[in-house]
């Protein structure tokens, strides 16, 4: 059989034709990703010319070929622009996406909600948020995603690597739709040098945990688990009361990007003072516009006499502060300014790809040098880590509760070289000696229980459907069952008021196994009745089964599991195997390649008994098969939510539930086992 170019575009029906796109435009005020740097070798950068061509016919490279080499020269990735859709891209009502299954016009919505400007941090490079994260890694893929969608049937399902669509195969109605995974690099290959020249080599695509799982709904997404952190932190280190709020407290941090640029809307909502400190202006214009800050400022003299204004007329502000944290941190120790609450959400699992910006550089200056000199610039970044740390260290000192904000910061901070930043002082296996806030803060008060970033899509676009299930939401909710039960209920009562949608009409609900199941059902009947058009469910993969990773979502797990990638890797096979529509599994998340794994899912509720029968059996999986990891790490909280569900399921569901030894006989053989 003789295979040439003609050959190979006859045995496809879904391609991408011979029509070569006219040059994008590129919109003034957009926020363009910055050079990533071009590091392949003459070898290496013949491949990923020839990646790139792959998808595209013959008759088009020669015309294409310089384009993507210069591309790769210059940005250090091949986007592909030319193929980027002329118009603005926003997650519009699903009748308006060609498709013959409703799953594959709803994957339409959430990609092109995800690449929205408005939602988008740098939407013209496919990154949605995290500095890095990205729904696939050029144009091309999406054209091709996008053609496969729309002619995917409910007898198929569409195999996605790392941004590739493989193709449709055959298939069954109960099975996935889509099914992704992204930068599942081999162990021994397994880093940041070698990920970056797979991801330069179009191989590679950094998913982070919603970006390439298409479930991202804005800054929205973290609003309500950066809400939760604060709440608890004030109530476990500030003696606020259970039923209480941040009035007069301050809690400073940085960065106002997709993620960061919850915690000025969180931090009003719980009711404190917040300063967020954001080196990149547009990013502090995008949250002022959209009145998620509250006033801004580069005075660092007036931003903390406002913040103290505030505090004693206990009343909430957010203030963002255009310059460096370190610098606000400089004046906070010169002048003895009291910080309560303190952390960091800089992109700190890339601060050297441009995720954190030294002092003493403009963000600009951040930005060019980057392109120009990275060795000088990875000097940068570890000198003003290291005085970050030095800073953090002093206020701590003077009564400042500091937590990481599972960004990788602390690990930032002893890759540059700091090991007394280490808990052991030798190296990051037990952890470092300031808490991440899942350790501290979300594994043991909500992780442990099951609750977790559930999140809905109203796909039909409309506002009263967002309203509708907001009110049907609240009505599942019991109050007085926990104290965080009475925290989501506030929460989702008031979530309309605080006009937290950015991007399509979406919401995230913290919820525990039962709550997730009993919300479903109830949206789904919603749907069947006709009340509302359908749904996506989905949910952050920082959550509680969906991740693995020492440095954040398993920080509270102490049994040395917490290296382990078991958890997340079962709970993306689980899901599969019990229908989800769409189910990801990416490596990275927000701490970086290699450092953790993290799956998710998309359930798209259309109405249908079948859908009811799947969400009975996975929606409860997706939480208790992590409740029963972390009961098996003995967790206190863990264990008590286990109990429970045996009672609960007895005859359907089991979980193994840990004996737990007396201490004084454990510690008392090792001793004797050491001193010999």
């Amino acid at each position: 059989m003789v295979i040439n170019n003609t050959g190979i575009g006859n045995a496809m029906t879904i391609k991408l034709d011979n029509t070569l796109p006219e040059m994008p435009v590129f919109e003034e005020g957009i926020r363009r990703a910055p050079n990533r740097g071009f590091r392949l070798t003459p070898d290496q950068t013949k491949v990923a010319l020839k990646n790139a061509l792959r998808y595209v016919p013959a008759e088009l490279h020669r015309v294409l070929a310089p384009e993507f080499l210069e591309e790769l020269r210059t940005f250090g990735r091949i986007y592909a622009y030319r193929y980027m859709p002329k118009e603005k891209l926003s997650g519009k009502p699903i009748d308006e996406y060609k498709g013959n299954c409703v799953e594959g016009k709803a994957f339409q919505v959430m990609i092109d909600n995800n690449l929205d400007p408005a939602v988008a941090l740098y939407p013209y490079e496919l990154v949605t948020y995290g500095e890095t994260g990205s729904v696939c890694q050029n144009w091309l893929q999406y054209q091709l995603i996008k053609k496969y969608l729309e002619v995917m049937t409910d007898q198929q399902t569409l195999v996605l690597e790392s941004g590739h669509p493989l193709g449709l195969f055959p298939s069954k109605p109960e099975a996935p739709r889509v099914i992704i995974t992204n930068a599942l690099m081999i162990g021994m290959f397994d880093n940041q040098d070698d990920w970056e020249i797979a991801e330069q080599m179009g191989v590679a695509n950094y998913g982070q945990m919603t970006a390439g799982g298409w479930m991202y709904i804005g800054p929205q997404g973290i609003v309500h688990g950066t809400f939760n952190t604060l709440l608890t932190a004030g109530r476990k280190r500030l003696g606020i009361p259970a039923e209480g709020d941040l009035r007069g407290h301050l809690f400073v941090s940085s960065g106002l990007g997709g993620m960061s640029g919850a915690q000025p809307k969180a931090i009003e909502i719980a009711g404190g003072v917040g300063i967020v400190a954001e080196v990149d202006y547009s990013r502090i214009k995008t949250r002022y516009d959209q009145g998620w800050v509250s006033k801004v400022s580069d005075k660092v003299e007036e931003v903390f006499a406002l913040a103290e204004e505030y505090q004693q007329k206990k009343e909430s502000i957010s203030i963002a502060y255009h310059g460096n944290i370190v610098d606000l941190l400089e004046y906070a120790v010169a002048n003895n300014k009291h910080i309560p609450l303190l952390s960091d959400q800089t992109s700190c699992h890339v601060a050297y790809d441009g995720g954190y910006c030294p002092q003493g550089l403009t963000f600009d200056e951040r930005t060019e040098l980057l392109a120009s000199d990275r060795q000088k610039f990875r000097a940068l970044v570890d000198k003003s880590l290291k005085r970050h740390f030095e800073l953090i260290k002093i206020l701590s000192e003077r009564g400042t509760y500091f937590f990481d904000y599972g960004n990788a910061f602390l690990k930032a901070v002893y890759d540059a070289g700091v090991k007394e930043v280490a808990k052991n002082g030798y190296d990051e296996r037990d952890g470092f000696i300031f808490p991440s806030y899942v350790e501290d803060i979300m594994g043991p008060e909500l992780f442990d229980y099951g609750y977790g970033p559930f999140r809905w899509v109203c796909l039909s676009g409309a506002p009263e459907d967002l309203q509708k299930t907001d009110k049907a939401a609240m009505e599942c909710i019991d109050p007085n069952r926990r104290g965080q039960d009475r925290d989501n209920y506030i929460w989702i009562r008031d979530a309309e008021q605080n006009k937290l949608v950015v991007g399509t009409q979406a919401r995230i609900l913290y919820q525990d196994a039962e709550g997730r199941l009993k919300i479903a059902l109830k949206f789904n009947e919603m749907v069947r009745n006709g009340e509302v058009g359908p749904v996506m469910l989905g949910r952050d993969h920082h959550d509680v089964s969906g991740t693995d990773s020492p440095f954040r979502e398993t920080a509270n797990i102490k049994d040395g599991s917490n290296v382990m990638a078991d958890m997340a890797v079962q709970c993306f096979a689980g899901n599969a195997a019990r229908g989800m529509s769409l189910v990801a599994l990416h490596n990275g998340g927000g701490v970086g390649i290699g450092k953790s794994i993290n799956g998710g899912f998309g359930m798209v509720l259309d109405g249908s008994h079948r859908v009811d029968e799947i969400l009975k059996q996975a929606m409860l999986w997706d939480v208790i098969g992590g409740v029963a990891r972390r009961a098996w790490a003995r967790n206190e909280h863990s264990i008590e939510t286990i109990v429970e569900f045996n009672q609960n399921y007895a005859g359907k569901g089991h979980a193994t539930l840990p004996y737990i030894p007396e201490e004084e006989l454990v510690e008392g053989l090792v001793a004797k086992l050491f001193a010999k």
